[in-house]
């Protein structure tokens, strides 16, 4: 089994979520990923939490299958290993604080000469240059910046996202941005330079409500967990405590609504409710009568009502339901990983070929690869001792 990045490696100066879930990606499709960590503690996102028998959650989930290489950069021997190592390499990912990589030597400008096929991937909150390039960003303050919390959470109170959704936006973008570059490497033989902002990211996935908001319009508001601006669309609650998500796109469901649902077909025209913009002017008074019809029926008699009249509908999961989601059991999308706590299940990632399975290795302790690495970028056995470390060395002899 041949996998699509096979034969590609990426060195990547990273820690926290943004570049190593690009990375974990890039390691997902069969590249090899060395991770350069400090010596020691590692990436901070290792000590998040130890919910995960001992290990970080964030951590877990973005750093399986790779190669964890600790080094302190501020000793120039252990630069220049890992300027050898970055030499045999086809990607370098850095997410670095803005300059940090730069200052080392190890930016585009100081790199291409050398390596005109090598790709570097920089992630940073606001991009190389403009007014902001130099300011911390942080997960939610750039949900802030990008509008996000504008337009969620209820019209008292905004919210964030219960995850990391701007360093995931960057992430996914560093990751097909590197793919792009791959590509255009195999025609062109150049490498290429991508520049790859949190902000940038974030922002087009507000495109909607953006749009929404053209030359001077009102911007959607905060509807909790219903949608902005189509009704209904959102939670309703069922007789036996549960939560039902539905959701309407069109008259003609709307009719089937009231016939099959409802059981109130002459609702299907009433003057208030015969348009989606009347329905959702009135929502007040739609709901009242929705929650009254759902009143004597269990979750399961009003999903089962959805579904006989076609009407979009999902269970409002915890992370208990999401871990034994039948769907997710089904197409068999789960699998055991190693790591320094043993095995623990993990997600497939999205998408399914019929050519290749993702790679699913273990997530490496801190420095478990370094002896083996500072080998292959040319150390003697001294050297390797002297920039391992003892802890280190004892740790993964």
């Amino acid at each position: 089994m041949t996998l699509p990045l096979q034969g590609i490696t990426v060195v990547s100066l990273e820690h926290a979520i943004a570049a190593p879930f690009c990375t974990r990606q890039l390691a997902d499709l069969g590249a090899r990923v060395i991770k350069v960590e400090r010596p020691g503690a590692g990436d901070f996102a290792r000590a998040y939490d130890q919910r995960v028998h001992g290990e970080a959650s964030h951590f877990v989930w973005t750093n399986r299958s790779k190669e964890s290489l600790a080094l302190d950069l501020k000793d120039p021997d252990a630069l220049a290993a890992l300027r050898a190592l970055i030499a045999k390499a086809d990607v370098l990912v850095q997410n670095l604080a803005p300059g940090a990589a730069a200052r080392m030597g190890l930016g585009y400008e100081a790199l291409k000469q050398a390596h005109p096929r090598l790709i570097v991937c920089d992630i940073s909150g606001y991009g190389a240059d403009g007014p902001y390039r130099d300011k911390k960003a942080y997960d939610l303050l750039i949900q802030s910046e990008a509008g996000f919390l504008s337009v969620t959470g209820t019209a008292e109170q905004p919210c964030k996202s219960g995850n990391s959704i701007a360093d995931i936006a960057a992430g996914m973008y560093a990751y097909t941005n590197i793919l792009a570059a791959l590509l255009r490497r195999t025609t062109t033989g150049e490498g290429a330079h991508l520049d790859v902002s949190m902000l940038e990211s974030l922002a087009e996935w507000m495109g909607f409500p953006m749009y929404y908001a053209f030359d001077g319009a009102a911007p959607p508001p905060r509807a909790g967990a219903a949608h902005a601006s189509i009704y209904p669309y959102g939670p309703f609650p069922a007789g036996d405590g549960g939560t039902v998500m539905l959701g309407l796109q069109n008259e003609r469901e709307w009719k089937l609504f009231c016939d099959l649902v409802l059981r109130d077909p002459a609702l299907a025209t009433d003057a208030r409710f015969d348009s989606n913009s009347r329905r959702n002017a009135d929502r007040a008074a739609l709901q009242a009568i929705i929650v009254a019809a759902f009143a004597p029926m269990t979750t399961a008699q009003v999903q089962a009502r959805l579904d006989e009249a076609g009407i979009a509908n999902a269970t409002m999961n915890d992370m208990a339901g999401l871990w034994a989601h039948p769907q997710l059991q089904a197409r068999q999308r789960w699998r055991q990983v190693g790591s320094p706590a043993g095995d623990i299940p993990a997600l497939l990632p999205p998408g399914r070929s019929d050519r290749w399975e993702p790679r699913m290795d273990p997530i490496p302790r801190v420095g478990e690869h370094t002896r083996a690495l500072l080998r292959e970028a040319g150390l003697d056995e001294a050297a390797v001792d002297a920039l391992a470390g003892p802890a280190i060395a004892e740790a993964v002899r």
